[in-house]
Parts: C-alpha cells; sequence; structure tokens
C-alpha cells in the first residue's frame, strides 16, 4: 500500500536536548510492506514502513510489528497525521494527503503494528519511488521558441502556469485543454487565427494572453463557458479583430482587457455589464465612437489613444423613427420597461437577440428599431480615474452614442443643450 504526502522526521529526542527547532516536511511516497523477496513468512513482523523522498529515492525503512507507539489522527480530516515510532523514536508527521487515502493508510499500518496476517493487509513490495512519485508537481512550464516545445512528450497535468510563445503555432494544441489546474495562459506572438470552444474547458483559467496573434474573431461560446466566472485577464492587442461578440459582455469576471492595435470598429453594445472591469485599453482601432453603455463603467485606467473618434453633432441626428410604432415595437419595449422575464422557450431567438441590444432613451425608456440616434460629448474622467490622452492634442473627450425614443424626447434635450 502506498500513500502519497508530505512528511517530516521528527526525532524525539529533540526536546531532551534542549533543540526545538523543525525541519521543513517533503514531498514522500510512503509504502507499507515488504523487501523484494519477502522477508519472512506469516504475522507481520517482516512488514516495514518505507519513506522515500526526492533526496532519498532509495527510502528509509522503519519495522512496523509491535514498534508504533502511538498515532495522532485528531487532524486527519485535513490530510494530517503523526506516527510515533519506538525504535528509531522519531515522530513522522504527514500532511496534505488524500483523506480517504490516509484514513486507509493508517488503519493498515494500526493491524500490521498488531501483528494482523499479513495476507489480509493491502502491501507493497518495498521498491525505490520512482523520481515523478516524490518530485515536487510542475507548476510552471515557460516555453520561448520552437525547438523546445514538446511534440513528443505531453505537458505535466499540475501545471498552472504555462507559456508557449514565439512557437508559430497556428492553433491551440488539444493537449492544453487537459490542463485542468491552468490559471494563466500565455500564447503570444503565434500565429493562432481561431479559438475553440473547448479552451472553456479550463474551469480555473484567470489569464488568458492572445496578443500578437492573427485572430479575426473571439468565439462568442467561449463567453458562454466556465470563463464567464473565471477568467480576469483577456489580452487580445496585436490581432486582426474588427468586432466582439454580443456574449463578451458575459464574461462578468473581466478586471483587465487589452484590445490595442486591432481594428475595432465598435465595442460590444452592453459593455457596461462588465462591473468588475478596471482597466481597459482599445488604443489604435477604428473606433468613430463608444456605445451608450459605455457610461456605466468604473475604471481605474483607460486608454483609447490614436482611434479615428468622429466630431459629435447633435443637431444632425440618424432618425430611425416608425411612426406609428409597430405592434412588435410596442410589445418589446413593454417587455424591457416591466422588466418581464422571458427566453428562447418563449419567443424566437432572433427576438430575444434584439431584445437584448434594446436602447435605452434618455428618458429611461427602451427603444427597439424606433428611435433617434445623436453622438454626443463625453468626458473620459467620468467614468475612468486616470485617463491617457485621446488624441496628440491633449484631449480626455470622445463622443458617445445617445438614444431617443421619440421626438419629444428629442426636442427636450436640444433644448437644454442649446441652452447650456
Amino acid at each position: 500500500m502506498r500513500l502519497r504526502c508530505e512528511v517530516e522526521v521528527l526525532s524525539q529526542l529533540l526536546p531532551s536536548c534542549g533543540l526545538r527547532g523543525r525541519g521543513r516536511a517533503a514531498r514522500a511516497l510512503l509504502s507499507l510492506g515488504r523487501p523484494p523477496g519477502g522477508a519472512g513468512t506469516g504475522g507481520g513482523g517482516g512488514v516495514y514502513l518505507m519513506v522515500c523522498t526526492a533526496r532519498d529515492r532509495g527510502g528509509a525503512r522503519y519495522k512496523v510489528q509491535q514498534n508504533v507507539e502511538r498515532l495522532f489522527t485528531r487532524f486527519v480530516e485535513q490530510g494530517k497525521a503523526t506516527v510515533r515510532l519506538r525504535e528509531p523514536a522519531v515522530d513522522l508527521c504527514l500532511s496534505k494527503a488524500d483523506v480517504s487515502s490516509l484514513k486507509t493508510f493508517l488503519s493498515a499500518l494500526r493491524l500490521a503494528h498488531q501483528g494482523s496476517d499479513a495476507g489480509v493487509l493491502p502491501l507493497s513490495t518495498l521498491v525505490p519511488a520512482k523520481s515523478s512519485e516524490v518530485e515536487k508537481p510542475k507548476t510552471k512550464m515557460i516555453i520561448t521558441s520552437r525547438r523546445d516545445y514538446p511534440l513528443t512528450k505531453s505537458f505535466p497535468y499540475s501545471l498552472e502556469h504555462l507559456q508557449a510563445s514565439y512557437c508559430k503555432l497556428a492553433r491551440i494544441d488539444t493537449r492544453m485543454f487537459s490542463l485542468r489546474k491552468l490559471r494563466r495562459l500565455d500564447l503570444s506572438h503565434n500565429h493562432i487565427k481561431q479559438l475553440p470552444a473547448t479552451l472553456g474547458d479550463l474551469v480555473c483559467l484567470q489569464e488568458l494572453d492572445l496578443h500578437d496573434n492573427h485572430l479575426e474573431s473571439f468565439s462568442g461560446a467561449l463567453c458562454c463557458s466556465s470563463l464567464q466566472e473565471s477568467l480576469q485577464l483577456l489580452d487580445l492587442s496585436q490581432n486582426q479583430l474588427r468586432a466582439l461578440p454580443l456574449e463578451f459582455c458575459q464574461l462578468r469576471g473581466l478586471v483587465n482587457v487589452k484590445l490595442d492595435d486591432n481594428e475595432l470598429l465598435r465595442l460590444p453594445c452592453r459593455i457596461g455589464r462588465l462591473r468588475r472591469l478596471r482597466f481597459l485599453s482599445a488604443a489604435r482601432n477604428r473606433l468613430p465612437f463608444l456605445p451608450s453603455d459605455f457610461r456605466s463603467l468604473s475604471l481605474e485606467n483607460l486608454d483609447l489613444f490614436g482611434n479615428p473618434f468622429e466630431q459629435p453633432n447633435p443637431l444632425v441626428p440618424n432618425i430611425q423613427l416608425k411612426i406609428p410604432l409597430t405592434l412588435l415595437e410596442c410589445a418589446a419595449r413593454a417587455t424591457v420597461n416591466h422588466r418581464i422575464p422571458y427566453g428562447c422557450h418563449l419567443l424566437p431567438s432572433h427576438l430575444c437577440e434584439d431584445l437584448e441590444v434594446a436602447k435605452t432613451c434618455q428618458c429611461g425608456s427602451a427603444c427597439l428599431s424606433s428611435f433617434i440616434q445623436i453622438t454626443v460629448t463625453m468626458n473620459l474622467h467620468h467614468v475612468a480615474h486616470t485617463v491617457v490622452l485621446v488624441d496628440n492634442m491633449g484631449g480626455t473627450e470622445a463622443p458617445v452614442l445617445c438614444y431617443f425614443c421619440s421626438l419629444n424626447c428629442y426636442s427636450q434635450f436640444l433644448d437644454r443643450h442649446l441652452q447650456s
């Protein structure tokens, strides 16, 4: 029987010598069994406890029968226990063990100590441990060239941080999707064009760096995966993105988003739903204006430098009014204004999508396909503490879309605008 855990071997004589210092626990493999070839027959006299570590893969052996003075199991539910031996007088302090495996191992150890028939004990042959069994699991791997990329070996299952940059990858290696502990994935400076939906299987992923690739789109399916809650940093800079999907705003855990040096013509219309977003960079894109929902953001740092923002002119509206309102428009406005629940099980999917992107008038009412649209100037300091200059002239203002549900609402706005 074997148990993987961390072990600290303490001499019971230390206190009598006035010494209280403790060493450091080491990752170890504990085996309960007999040496190769068998040592004796019958009873538990030939049963040993062997502790193998990275420094001593051959292992230290301790006789078990009538040699276990006491088992300390008060913290066994935390994966901890202590085995006190008579000869030599040492304490084996176990920690970071699987609770179920630890309980089974201690039960077998107790039976061996009592001299139970070896035939009923789950014994192992005592052989040196493999290096993979006692070495600390690898949590970080950095690859910065094609020649260092592992083509024949699998990635360590324990990886939490993987960087594979400058490897000329045309797509994401499917072996990465099995790294369920991965928290940070850096695939920058490659040739990746598409992101598979299976990337969303990385349930612990917090940081995804894809800058300097060939991405032309960002999958909406990824935004509906487990990344909704886990993903905090997303770097899509230096790609070929022209737009982001509506579902992008479902990545509610995002804190830092980098979109610099793309070809973005617009930002997601519901970007204000990213309540945790604190850092947003979308410099050197092709944005003519910002969505109306941009006002709902609360940022620490904002960079929109180098975008060809158009000059706002409230007196030149884009009128899309339908008079009288269609029945569909009336029903849609009522659904949004009264917060009536809806879904694809009640309405056609295209209507649900339209309701999700309903505009909000200055009066607070909703409008769908019948509206008046203008652009107005907004000082970016209203949504961000620190603002990188929008242009070389020292400006911190940008045009933002503004909607009106009727001519009456628009005329009231003009009266206030002309009087100011």
